[in-house]
């Protein structure tokens, strides 16, 4: 190789541990910046934390938050509407999917918020540019490459101790915290990552070419986040909660083994799906919303073991909800708004936004009554206490339910 040039097996060697962490090419070590303004003055919450989970397929709001007390809603699913008697009841209007039973507790403490009607306008029902706006905060026909998350956290550096801006877990994609110059360490086997961890190393050849350079600067800062995340996890208080051994509860497990370890990152994210239930939808979905509702219960129990219920904001999303009326394979078809949930320590439970109208559809649609940015607002000025920052073309109210 020769001063300038790039030696392909030198390339591959250094390049080698490059799975364990999604690095964004745009990524430089200048991100990392104290945790102050210009002025010296420290800037928000930082040492808080979000846990996303992302419905992925679409989940059916109508059924999942249930306007029971309306006749409408049953005459549009004669097959697919919760009786009356089997709803956990909130209010005399609406109440959960009796799958969702388990987080009645969370409703009772005030720990739950419910927000109605999130969506967006001009919506979309593709799956893949659904999903694209929801994660980079982008108006209906506005394309942007970077995550809602990663613009954050380039406006807003993390301090310098932290390790990353995120951690994706079980199968989904990075998401919100796509793109830019985001450190994003993708923990799909904490086993598997356990052992490569302790057999990275950083490179210690020096070199005047600036690609393998950058290479070998990021292998170093992967041995750094590995050895560190791998210290973390080993001396972390053992749990003694028992999680459902499905596959989002697997990853709340891995989550709350996370915090006990206090991992330095903002936001942890999972996923579980999928919700596309175009057909026989009953099963499928109890099957999902129960999973979902106990996996919570427990993260919940290990949060407040480890007195950390308080620092986590969990925080649902998916690309839309169904369509108002059944199809005739008793599932539901890509619809447009739907509720969302904030749970935690810090929320002040109860109900957020004005539920969408059954009876003044748009071609069968919910017409969406809170725009889903303003939820985002919510995370980066009340939770994290941050300045807003710029979500598509508009400005979104944060919304006054953290505490």
């Amino acid at each position: 190789m020769n001063g300038n040039g790039l030696d392909r097996r030198t390339l591959l060697k250094a390049a080698a541990a490059l799975p364990l962490v999604l690095l964004r090419p745009q990524w430089l070590p200048e991100l990392r910046a104290a945790d102050t303004n210009e002025a010296g003055t420290r800037v928000g919450n930082r040492e808080r934390m979000l846990l996303l989970i992302e419905l992925h397929g679409g989940n059916d709001g109508l059924n999942t938050l249930i306007p029971y007390g309306e006749e409408v809603y049953y005459r549009a699913r004669p097959q697919l509407a919760i009786p009356r008697d089997q709803v956990c009841q909130l209010t005399p209007q609406f109440g959960l999917h009796p799958a969702l039973s388990p987080l009645i507790p969370f409703w009772e403490s005030r720990e739950l918020a419910c927000l109605h009607g999130v969506g967006y306008p001009r919506p979309n029902h593709s799956h893949f540019r659904s999903i694209e706006i929801w994660e980079t905060a982008s108006d209906s026909e506005q394309v942007l490459d970077t995550g809602w998350l990663s613009r954050v956290f380039e406006r807003y550096p993390l301090p310098a101790q932290f390790t990353a801006e995120g951690i994706v877990l079980g199968n989904g994609d990075s998401g919100p915290l796509n793109g830019g110059k985001t450190r994003t360490i993708a923990l799909h086997d904490p086993g598997r990552f356990l052992q490569q961890a302790g057999s990275v190393r950083p490179a210690s050849l020096a070199t005047k070419n600036p690609a393998l350079a950058h290479i070998l600067e990021v292998r170093r800062e992967i041995s750094l986040a590995a050895s560190d995340l791998q210290g973390r996890i080993r001396q972390a208080p053992l749990l003694t909660v028992d999680f459902p051994a499905n596959k989002i509860g697997k990853q709340l497990e891995v989550a709350a083994k996370l915090i006990a370890a206090q991992a330095p990152v903002a936001v942890i994210k999972v996923t579980q799906g999928s919700f596309d239930t175009h057909a026989g939808q009953s099963a499928t979905h109890h099957r999902l919303l129960e999973e979902l509702a106990q996996s919570l219960t427990a993260f919940r129990t290990a949060m407040k073991q480890l007195g950390s219920w308080k620092d986590v904001l969990v925080m649902t999303y998916s690309e839309f909800g169904r369509r108002v009326g059944e199809n005739a394979s008793h599932g539901t078809d890509h619809g447009t708004a739907a509720p969302h949930f904030f749970m935690g320590g810090r929320v002040k439970g109860g109900f957020y936004g004005a539920p969408p109208s059954l009876r003044d559809l748009q071609d069968g649609d919910l017409k969406h009554t809170l725009d889903y940015r303003a939820v985002y607002a919510t995370v980066i000025e009340n939770w994290w206490g941050l300045p807003a920052v710029p979500l598509g073309t508009g400005r979104y109210p944060a919304l006054d339910c953290l505490a």
